[in-house]
Formats: structure tokens, C-alpha cells, sequence
């Protein structure tokens, strides 16, 4: 799995040399499309409170394409930075935390109360997935795997919003982002004690 994804990624990298290139005819900066990501989730977000749904997930992929177009944008231009995949990761994180919140308002406001609070359970669950790399990573460990990173979330609920199967999206996050998390913590606990 986790050499798919490596591959795919390196397949998306090179697509978006092109778009990284015009960014920095521009002078574009990394950090400026990190933050600019951000913006586009914002609109997101807005768009699905207002239950404008299918362009709310259309809305939600672009914003999420920024996320490798920083990456490519860095690297090519030789200005990746620390601060700059802090801030990568931290607006990753705002994202997110926008687009739950926007969801589980949606869930409230159609009668949806458990909807909502699932909605709420799958950001915790995102989170933790995030966090058990970050913390491992920390530890000097490598944690990459698990089967619901940060693209297959984004991916998961794009196609939810746009195919109006949104409960479901959430069901499915709720569950598959737990395994993830525990995957990762096994994952940390095996490298820390071999012989455990």
C-alpha cells in the first residue's frame, strides 16, 4: 500500500511541475500557496454550509491540489524550509478542522444530530492519524503507515459531498480512520520494543 501511494505521489508531482513552474514565473512563494489552500477551504467550508454540495467537493480537491503544488513549488525552486513544512502541516490541520466543522453544522442544521456528532468523531480521528506520524516522527521512528492518510480523507469526503452520499463518507471515516491511528500505534510500539 504504502508503495502504491509512493507512486502515485511521485506520478502527481511530476503533473504538477507545469503548475509549479507558472508559480514561480510569478514568484509565487511556497508558504503564499499553503496559505492560499487554506483560503480555498475556507470557501469550502462556506459553500457547504450553504448545501451547495457537488461544488463544495469540486472546491475541496482544488484546494487540496495547492497542498502539492507547495511541495513541487519548494523543491523546485529550492526554498524548502523548516518553517515552511510547519506551516505546511499546521494549515493541513486548519483545513481540515474547517471542513469537519462545516459538515457536522450541515448535519445539525438538516435534524442530523448523530451525523453531526460522527462528523465530529471522524476530525478526532483525522487528527490522530496526523498526530501518531508526527509524535512517532518526534521519537526519531518512521510512521507512514496506515490506510487513510491525509489524501484519502480528502479524496473520501470530496466524493461525498459530490455524489451526496455524505453520511456515508463520515461512517466510513469514523471506522477507517481509527484503524489507521491503531495501525500507527502498533507500528511505534513494534519499532520501540522489537522483542515485544
Amino acid at each position: 500500500m504504502e508503495s502504491v501511494r509512493e507512486y502515485l505521489r511521485a506520478v502527481l508531482d511530476r503533473a504538477a511541475m507545469p503548475f509549479a513552474s507558472a508559480l514561480l514565473w510569478c514568484h509565487v512563494t511556497p508558504n503564499q500557496v499553503s496559505v492560499m489552500g487554506v483560503a480555498l477551504t475556507l470557501v469550502t467550508a462556506a459553500l457547504i454550509v450553504d448545501d451547495q454540495l457537488l461544488l463544495a467537493g469540486a472546491m475541496y480537491i482544488l484546494a487540496a491540489s495547492l497542498d502539492l503544488l507547495d511541495g513541487a513549488l519548494a523543491r523546485m525552486a529550492k526554498m524548502a524550509s523548516r518553517f515552511g513544512a510547519f506551516l505546511d502541516s499546521t494549515a493541513d490541520r486548519i483545513s481540515e478542522g474547517v471542513v469537519f466543522a462545516a459538515i457536522a453544522y450541515h448535519f445539525a442544521s438538516h435534524g442530523q444530530s448523530v451525523d453531526a456528532a460522527l462528523a465530529v468523531l471522524a476530525l478526532l480521528g483525522s487528527l490522530l492519524v496526523s498526530y501518531t506520524r508526527a509524535r512517532a516522527e518526534g521519537l526519531g521512528l518512521q510512521c507512514k503507515v496506515g490506510i487513510m492518510t491525509r489524501a484519502e480523507r480528502v479524496l473520501l469526503i470530496a466524493l461525498g459531498l459530490m455524489l451526496g452520499l455524505l453520511p456515508e463518507a463520515i461512517y466510513l471515516l469514523v471506522a477507517l480512520t481509527a484503524f489507521s491511528a491503531m495501525q500507527r500505534i502498533l507500528h511505534t510500539f513494534r519499532q520501540l520494543y522489537p522483542q515485544g
